[in-house]
């Protein structure tokens, strides 16, 4: 918080206020009467902090910080009994600028997609109950935002419930707090009875309004979600979002007699009220990087709260794996893998495993693989990754079954508008800056000129990838040849893999020389593309790197982005694969909705924009100690 206020221009200080000082204090918190007698006796005006209305995954009392602030010098927002600044806002600002109101409307659209709010901890997979029900929700006792009669009012409020929609289902939506023991609620068990249930999972508040056929709210801000969702809730405090023509108030302020639309009121609470911060970058942002950060660790939440028991892991890659994934509940790591599928089972905690792992049919496990942005460096180097893709369907290299990422690709085309402006500006991004998987920063060799360029990427021959795409025997000559005969007045480049160049893996094509016009064992990947007009390929991620640079890619086997309608597909691709998806949609999945990302400077779960700038800069994490390496040694040799 005092981050916050400083870089909103605030110097936070102790002590009596000074000709020109102001007192700060925490909205109408117990604390709050003190400022206020000192403001009194000193002339100095009040500035009233509280949180923004995104704060974070869990309630402050779990203790995450704020992502925001809300910083008002005329009153509080939750309180009526004088205008605040949002109030002046919502009643004075034009709020008639097409692009603020367009960043409204994507932004909603986007906390929609990602299932976000004001606190996050929900899990989507949660259905609501049956519909159609009423929605009545829940605020913890003692809320500064309520009034003194709360409890009297709040049992009002479920007696209005009940009168006016008599033998409708009603459902009562517990606060978070209150799910986690830290304050009490005004709706007990003791409610609970007849046509009336108590809501305690943590379903996520846009699934339960998308069922409810009508909401009642004292002033929570799932008001302001439920206005958004299409509802006119009913409303019996005086939250800042009522008397605006977009709510059934109980209570009505006077004073305010503007109707605005959802739109309006969204930019201006959302937007032009609070101060936002981007504690990847240490400074002020927008509502939208907020988003991005909020949906990143929301999501990290959601996999990892439960703990996770990972089986089958390389000793090296151990202590990375278990801060990346062990923010919230622990991860526990077992060499024997029936031991860890028991122990999972007992514990209540999913299975992870390395995706080349493929362990028995029907094993419930979720694979884990590098991400397609992975790290500055090889991981045959062992450099940890910043990226790695979960995936409990499947996993995206072997198209003999469906995955997270194909079915994440097959759905693209119901993205939000934003996402997929999102996926194209970082698109654009990776290309203006040249990153790739592993960014090796190396020098090319002269390449051949005055003919068209065609890049044969080489693999590594028995890795999983490349043994899974196809039916039949194919390897790095078999694509050299194929390339060759369908390009015959082109300059042909090989690529070879640097896990074969190194004789570490098999994939070595004896009379690659003659094949193709140069082979090239070293060089930067994302500046090779830069160079060329085409790109043949079997399934390396490579070829995921060309499309993004618009380069033309022929694939003999079937790769996750092929199928789609981007590539020229030669090999066997899945029939449930079909042409929709945008290129950007294809981004969105492999890039944005398909990996975590893992910050290697503040070590917290972030999203893809912050992996970007950390990869531009060429920061990543460092490898593993001396031992580490030497067991890495003795597994290569065995």
């Amino acid at each position: 918080m005092r981050r916050i206020l400083e870089l909103a221009g605030w110097e936070v200080a102790l002590g009596v206020p000074k000709p020109g000082d102001w007192v700060g204090i925490w909205g109408e918190a117990p604390t709050a009467p003190r400022g206020k007698a000192v403001a009194a006796r000193t002339d100095a005006p009040i500035l009233r902090v509280e949180d923004a209305f995104l704060r974070s995954v869990l309630p402050g009392r779990d203790g995450e910080p704020a992502m925001g602030l809300a910083l008002d010098r005329s009153g509080v927002h939750f309180d009526a009994g004088a205008p605040s600044d949002l109030e002046t806002l919502l009643a004075t600002h034009p709020l008639d600028d097409p692009a603020l109101l367009a960043r409204a409307r994507n932004a909603a659209d986007r906390l929609r997609y990602w299932q976000i709010s004001k606190y996050s901890c929900w899990d989507p997979a949660l259905d609501p109950p049956p519909a159609p029900f009423v929605l009545v929700v829940d605020q913890t006792r003692g809320d500064a935002a309520l009034p003194d009669d709360a409890a009297a009012r709040f049992e009002d409020m479920l007696e209005a419930a009940k009168d006016e929609h008599p033998g409708r289902r009603i459902v009562i939506r517990t606060h978070p707090e209150t799910v986690a023991r830290h304050r009490r609620g005004h709706y007990g068990p003791e409610h609970a009875g007849g046509n009336v249930s108590l809501s305690t999972e943590p379903i996520a508040p846009g699934r339960l309004f998308e069922a409810a056929a009508a909401v009642y709210t004292m002033s929570s801000t799932l008001g302001l979600e439920a206005i958004l969702a299409g509802h006119a809730p009913r409303v019996f405090g005086q939250p800042f979002y009522a008397g605006w023509g977009l709510t059934d108030d109980e209570d009505p302020v006077p004073r305010r007699t503007r109707h605005l639309t959802a739109e309006q009121l969204f930019a201006a609470a959302m937007i032009l009220y609070p101060v936002w911060y981007d504690p990847f970058r240490d400074r002020l942002c927008e509502l939208e990087t907020v988003i991005d950060n909020l949906a990143a660790r929301a999501v990290a939440w959601r996999q990892d709260r439960h703990g996770w028991v990972i089986t089958n892991m390389s000793a090296w890659k151990r202590p990375h794996l278990g801060r990346m994934f062990g923010g919230w509940a622990p991860v526990e790591f077992r060499t024997n893998r029936i031991a860890a599928r028991r122990l999972a089972e007992r514990r209540g905690r999913p299975l992870m495993v390395w995706a080349n792992d493929a362990g028995p049919p029907g094993e419930p496990a979720t694979r884990i693989e590098d991400g397609f942005l992975r790290s500055p460096g090889l991981g045959a180097a062992l450099v940890p990754p910043s990226s790695l893709g979960l995936d409990d369907e499947g996993i995206h290299f072997d198209p003999q079954g469906p995955s997270r990422l194909e079915r994440l690709i097959a759905g693209s085309t119901a993205l939000p508008r934003a996402e997929i402006e999102r996926a194209r500006r970082l698109r654009e991004r990776i290309a203006a800056l040249g990153l790739s998987k592993y960014n090796l920063r190396e020098d090319l060799p002269p390449l051949p000129a005055k003919r068209p360029r065609v890049l044969v990427v080489g693999q590594v021959e028995d890795d999983a990838a490349v043994l899974r795409t196809r039916a039949d025997p194919f390897g790095n000559a078999d694509l050299l040849r194929a390339a060759r005969e369908d390009n015959p007045d082109a300059a042909i480049l090989y690529k070879t893999h640097p896990d074969v160049e190194s004789g570490l893996r098999k994939g070595r094509v004896k009379d690659a020389a003659t094949l193709a016009d140069l082979v090239i064992a070293r060089g930067d990947p994302a500046r090779l593309l830069g160079e060329v007009d085409a790109v043949w390929t079997i399934s390396s991620t490579l070829g995921f790197e060309a499309l993004l640079r618009g380069v033309p890619v022929t694939c003999l086997g079937a790769p996750f982005y092929a199928g789609w309608g981007l590539t020229r597909d030669l090999g066997p691709v899945p029939s449930r694969r079909r042409p929709g998806p945008t290129l950007d949609g294809v981004v969105h999945a492999a890039l944005i909705g398909y990996p975590r990302y893992f910050d290697p400077v503040t070590r917290e779960p972030c999203p893809v924009e912050i992996a970007v700038d950390r990869l531009a800069a060429g920061i990543g994490f460092k490898p593993p100690g001396l031992l580490a390496r030497l067991q890495r040694l003795r597994a290569l040799v065995r």
